[in-house]
């Protein structure tokens, strides 16, 4: 008796083909049902069995693509380790504006600005009171969720303090002194995402030109 492996061979051909992978999870019952009828004679099993381990091995691997494409989805956001940077000298900082009833003027150190690929910028913020009083900090605001959040306290002899209240917080646009708002709104976030790269954002504050399309007024 002659042993007629090419229809299978071009039936396996056909199926890898043909077929996408979400196509074989759908019809992989009747797929392997056609393929079992088609090896009803005992010669050809070894080659029945080939075509029905390697569908089922595509099928298989799609199926955990699939799965693992979803998990990703569902993973809750995570922050990336935070190291603190150098203190700011002051020929990095960069001014920008807030409001016209601020009563403190406000800059960031431009070699302390990172986007991280967490969404969240991070910076070294200098404010100054009208009688010249500084604070240093360093901060986070992720655009996302639109928090702010204080990592610590900047001193003169160039130290850190970590903050207590290390945690994020929205940012609102009440107050005379709206500083994160005007950041966030700005220069860092467009849509709840960072608008571009670190050194984008340095030159939108350096360059004084504020985001054309804006977030909702708070």
């Amino acid at each position: 008796m002659t042993v007629k492996v090419a229809p299978l061979c071009k039936l396996q051909a056909k199926l890898k083909q043909s077929l996408s992978m979400t196509a074989l999870l759908r019809q992989w019952p009747s797929v392997a049902t056609r393929i079992s009828s088609a090896c009803i004679d005992k010669a050809l099993a070894c080659a029945c069995l080939g075509i029905l381990l390697g569908v089922g091995s595509m099928a298989a691997h799609a199926q955990s693509h699939f799965e693992q494409d979803f998990d990703d989805k569902e993973k809750a956001w995570a922050e990336i380790a935070v190291q603190l940077p150098a203190p700011p000298k002051r020929a990095n900082l960069l001014e920008f504006y807030v409001s016209p009833i601020a009563t403190q003027t406000f800059a960031v150190d431009a070699e302390s600005l990172s986007a991280g690929n967490d969404g969240v910028v991070r910076y070294t913020l200098v404010s100054r009171s009208a009688s010249g009083a500084e604070n240093i900090s360093y901060e986070g605001i992720r655009c996302e969720s639109f928090e702010k959040k204080l990592y610590a306290f900047g001193h003169k002899n160039g130290s850190w303090t970590r903050s207590r209240r290390d945690q994020w917080e929205p940012i609102t646009g009440t107050i005379a002194n709206r500083h994160h708002a005007a950041l966030a709104r700005d220069y860092f976030c467009s849509h709840k995402v960072v608008d571009g790269n670190a050194e984008q954002i340095i030159r939108r504050i350096r360059d004084k030109t504020p985001r054309a399309q804006h977030l909702p007024t708070l």
